[in-house]
């Protein structure tokens, strides 16, 4: 039986893939926060439904003798590389903390294997936000970065810090170059979840407005139980390579709002406020990736299109709203 260890398995991508890999039979450990495990039903959440099935460690990524010692417990065949201060707003508002737990996490893990399982595969968390200002559209795996936030900088470095170990050190070590990918189990803060929220809230008559920065940025937006697959499937080859993973279409702000509230019956432009101070000091306007690649290697193709994906967003949100506040 594998044994594979994942950073962030609380968060939304950490648990679709614990998800994944115990029902592909591997023996599942995360690393979480020790926080989490005293207030498990808060922190949790996302994973409370299998931890009967998972093995969790409390560990730090600030800390390389924590990840050091969870890594020597375990001895993973693969690691799965996730956990990352990931929302860009906040990471312009304290990029030291930004940096250092994302470089260093990085650092701490791959150090880790190499000195004790040097033979484990390792996936890295790489985004679409490390191209920022992009150079060419679409972008590949050959095109340059430009980050245009701390978030991005942090994983360019970690992408580079990826690389270099499986040049210098032979560690079989991949990045995947992940274009924003959603779901239900998706953060409230991050703006898909915050408009789906907004929406069920809106059409219950808990809430009057929506505000909402840029709506004019677009992005590839995919659904994320897909992109975990896609993960998975790069440590599965015979030699480590990234890969963009997109959907190769792009969509603004503004049609995932439209999208959302078209599902609820309503017309947005009477909800939605604009509120400068949700604006980026330096936005990101145009990200569209071309995953021909992790196509034709892995075989891997998106499979849920834009409207779907907002639909199911609204539709959970609705179904947990009416659940929480007792409404028909």
């Amino acid at each position: 039986m594998k044994k594979a260890l994942i950073t962030g398995i609380t968060g939304q991508d950490g648990s679709y893939l614990a998800e994944l890999l115990l029902q592909k039979g591997y023996e599942v450990h995360g690393l979480v926060r020790h926080v989490a495990l005293e207030s498990p039903e808060h922190r949790l959440g996302r994973i409370s439904h299998i931890l009967d099935k998972i093995n969790l460690h409390s560990g730090s990524l600030e800390s390389y003798a924590s990840i050091f010692s969870v890594v020597e417990k375990v001895r993973p065949d693969e690691c799965y590389h996730l956990a990352a201060q990931s929302f860009v707003a906040v990471s312009f508002e304290d990029a030291f903390s930004t940096l250092n737990t994302n470089i260093n996490g990085t650092l701490h893990i791959l150090a880790a294997i190499k000195e004790l399982v040097p033979n484990c595969k390792f996936y890295f968390a790489g985004s679409s936000e490390m191209f920022g200002k992009v150079h060419e559209t679409p972008q590949t795996e050959t095109t340059p970065f430009h980050p245009r936030s701390p978030y991005g900088i942090s994983k360019v470095t970690g992408f580079d810090i990826t690389r270099n170990y499986r040049e210098a050190h032979n560690v079989f070590a991949a990045s995947g170059i992940l274009f924003n990918h959603e779901s239900e189990r998706r953060g409230i803060q991050f703006v898909t979840r915050k408009i789906t929220d907004g929406v069920a809230k809106i059409k219950l008559d808990l809430a009057e407005e929506l505000k909402l920065g840029n709506l004019d940025a677009k992005r590839d937006w995919g659904y994320a139980p897909e992109y975990v697959e896609a993960m998975w499937l790069m440590l599965q080859q015979t030699a480590p390579e990234d890969f963009v993973i997109a959907t190769g279409r792009t969509h603004s702000v503004r049609e995932f709002v439209e999208a959302a509230f078209q599902e609820v019956n309503l017309n947005w432009q009477e909800y939605v406020k604009i509120d400068e101070s949700f604006k980026r000091p330096a936005e990101v306007n145009l990200l569209i990736g071309d995953a021909s690649k992790a196509k034709e290697k892995l075989g891997w193709q998106p499979q849920t299109d834009f409207i779907q994906l907002a639909k199911k967003m609204v539709r959970y949100d609705l179904e947990r709203l009416k659940k929480l506040n007792h409404v028909q």
